[in-house]
């Protein structure tokens, strides 16, 4: 490992680890370390939900598909895009607004249970579960990029690479809490949106321009350059279907619910969206070069062609900075997602149910052991050197999606659902996910379909019935977000 690699990699660390103690001074309760008090501004905002989104998968798994398939793996990148896009226009005013006035909701589970007025408390308890759950697969697919990104850059074996990437992660999401995840979402934002413009760039350059790049895959395999090559409607959808897990990631969620004001939405919309445009373009041009890149040489491992072409392209220092966006991109996720996860345990188990009279210093501390226990349960899912990027992401994106997706949309926007409809839905929408996953892979099924677009379908569909059968929440109108408030019935 050269040295100057390794010095940007510090660097970089250090530079995290500065913003994280000084977030860690401005967080006082509960209320701050979950949702940063609510005061994020639109570009933090913008930022921080697109890195603590992308991760990893961003510059491992996007770029290893187009890598190992080609242009037919475009059509993910397109449903990721329209689905954020519609999760920021349709989703982020309300569940901003909406959220404060169900009795300042800090988490989804919290939110449920205020927005229905369920004295059983089964929505917490389920949607609580549904998070430790599928973030538990989330986390180890970002503990996973550590080890890929670890074990090639320093010649490590997967295992202890695994072991250094979760202690390096661990340390500085313990520290951290929303403001520190936030602040430093900026940063590690920045870095992978100029690695993912960079690297392409300068690939296709030393390839000799667009044409050779063009030409060489077409030698290769010229059906690598068709977006409709082994493409069936289902397959499209299927890729496409990638975009419907945005109505329900909550990591990505409690980034509307922490934004100052919903005036702040429409700009952090407009700056989000331009980043995720030129990163994911950027993603998916880095594995299609490569192929042309690597014609004489191919990867045994699809998912390395961004680190690859990062070593053998730039000097020591830009190679650095490069692999060091990786890590800012793996990081970016998992202190989400634990953040996530420790507060599920903490607000809604923790407080819940067994000591609800709790000092805000004592939530803290229960969030920080929690981080601590989902990481490393993460980390022994993740110690199977087989597992891939986007197969672990895929899983818990189609388990969040599904089960949480749908119940978001309908309690916005639709005054007739009914707890029962929000806990058949989400429910429903969990285990299909885990059943058409398993089935699939049993061979069961004779067709290949993303489990999300069964289980999103089924989970809507379980929503309605189940509502129309019960009486609706009473005071429930639908958001209004030009005025920042919710209506009262009239």
């Amino acid at each position: 490992m050269n040295t100057a690699t390794l010095i940007t990699f510090i660097i970089y660390l250090i530079g995290v680890m500065i913003l994280g103690i000084i977030a860690y001074r401005q967080t006082h309760n509960l209320a701050d370390y979950v949702l940063g008090g609510r005061r994020l501004g639109s570009f933090v905002t913008a930022l921080s939900a697109g890195a603590s989104d992308m991760s990893g998968w961003l510059l491992l798994g996007l770029p290893g598909a187009l890598y190992a398939s080609g242009l037919n793996q475009v059509w993910i990148a397109v449903g990721l895009i329209l689905g954020a896009y519609l999760n920021w226009l349709f989703v982020a005013g309300r569940l901003r607004v909406y959220t404060e006035k169900a009795n300042n909701a800090l988490t989804l589970p919290d939110f449920f249970h205020h927005r229905f007025q369920d004295h059983s408390n089964l929505l917490r308890i389920i949607s609580a579960l549904v998070i430790l759950l599928f973030f538990t697969f989330y986390t180890s697919s970002g503990l996973v990029s550590g080890a890929r990104l670890f074990e090639n850059s320093f010649g490590l074996n997967y295992i202890t690479a695994l072991w250094i990437g979760a202690a390096v992660i661990m340390a500085y999401t313990f520290i951290g809490g929303f403001l520190a995840v936030s602040w430093t979402d900026v940063l590690q934002g920045i870095l992978m949106l100029l690695a993912l413009i960079i690297v392409p760039i300068v690939t296709i350059y030393e390839i000799g321009g667009w044409g050779t790049v063009t030409t060489r895959i077409s030698q290769i395999d010229p059906t690598r350059l068709d977006v409709f090559k082994d493409m069936s409607l289902l397959g499209i959808i299927s890729l496409m279907a990638w975009g419907l897990g945005y109505f329900g990631q909550p990591h990505i969620l409690v980034r509307f619910m922490a934004i100052k004001s919903v005036q702040e939405i429409p700009n952090a919309r407009r700056i989000g969206m331009s980043w995720m445009i030129v990163s994911t373009v950027g993603a998916v041009l880095t594995g299609f070069v490569g192929i042309a890149y690597f014609a004489g040489n191919p990867l045994d491992d699809p998912e390395k062609v961004f680190i690859q072409l990062s070593q053998v392209l730039f000097n020591p220092w830009v190679a650095g900075f490069l692999l060091a966006a990786i890590l800012a991109a793996i990081m970016s996720t998992i202190d989400s997602q634990l953040l996530v996860s420790s507060t599920a345990v903490t607000e809604d188990f923790y407080q819940a149910f067994l000591r609800p009279n709790a000092s805000q210093t004592e939530l803290m501390w229960v969030g920080r052991i929690s981080v601590v226990v989902i990481a490393v349960i993460a980390l022994l899912i993740a110690t199977n050197p087989k597992s891939t990027v986007l197969d672990l992401v895929g899983y818990a994106w189609a388990g969040f999606g599904s089960a949480f997706g749908p119940v978001i949309i309908f309690s916005l926007f639709w005054r007739r659902m009914t707890r029962n409809g929000a806990l058949a839905g989400m429910v429903i929408g969990a285990v299909t996910v885990v059943v058409w996953e398993h089935f699939t892979a049993l061979k069961v099924i004779p067709f290949s379909l993303y489990e999300m677009v069964p289980a999103f379908v089924l989970s809507s569909v379980a929503i309605v019935v189940f509502s129309l059968f019960g009486k609706p929440t009473a005071d429930f109108n639908a958001v209004n977000v030009k005025t920042d408030t919710i209506p009262k019935k009239g």
